[in-house]
């Protein structure tokens, strides 16, 4: 597959061949649900916590005789049936992650790669580098190449103006390379690759 390389300031400069195994197949949602799944059950915190009944503070005290009251037979106010009392089956501190095999993974990574590569949402830039760290000028150069919601996606080493001036710009990320995942790719209308974040995921999947 062949893909036009353009530079920052929106000139051409000239085309690179793409491997179809990684840009050029039929996308599955399937695997990329999979995989966005995992990705945010992963994250989630899980710090929810509530009391039951064996952690609320309260008298242990038989608050009712257990015969002639004509009421219910109860024990402790700390049942959860009362007001202050714990919660039955509440929320308790756990790991949301589930597996999911690495071969699942790097295939949802190909398919999202093909499914923005399908909607010509992909466009690789030369490289992704400012001569200083100035945001209103790196925001012009977006707005002339018409990025509204980007990820940037360079080498292995980020260079820290082009870091510095993306980061207070909203609905643009810049991740390296090995930063690379199926959600964020999602979140983005657009997916910028430079050449050297291109060869790396060729050489990831060889």
């Amino acid at each position: 597959m062949e893909l036009q390389v353009k530079t920052l300031e929106g000139g051409a400069a000239g085309s690179i061949t793409v491997s179809d195994e990684i840009f050029g197949l039929d996308p599955r949602t399937d695997l990329i649900h999979r995989v966005v799944r995992w990705q945010l059950a992963k994250r989630q915190a899980g710090t929810h916590k509530a009391l039951g009944r064996s952690e609320v503070s309260g008298t242990t005290k038989k608050f009712v005789r257990q015969k002639g009251s004509g009421g219910a037979r109860h024990g402790n106010k700390k049942a959860p049936q009362f007001r202050g009392g714990g919660k039955a089956f509440g929320p308790v501190v756990r790991d949301h992650a589930h597996d999911l095999p690495k071969k699942v993974r790097a295939l949802g990574l190909k398919h999202v790669l093909s499914a923005k590569a399908k909607a010509d949402s992909i466009v690789v830039v030369e490289d992704a580098k400012a001569a200083e760290a100035k945001t209103k000028a790196l925001k012009d150069q977006f707005a002339k190449l018409g990025f509204t919601s980007a990820l940037i996606i360079d080498g292995a080493e980020l260079d820290r103006n082009f870091a510095l001036a993306a980061r207070n710009i909203p609905m643009v990320d810049v991740l390296p390379v090995q930063g690379i995942n199926v959600y964020d790719i999602m979140r983005a209308h657009t997916l910028v690759l430079t050449k050297a974040a291109v060869a790396a995921l060729e050489e990831r999947f060889k």
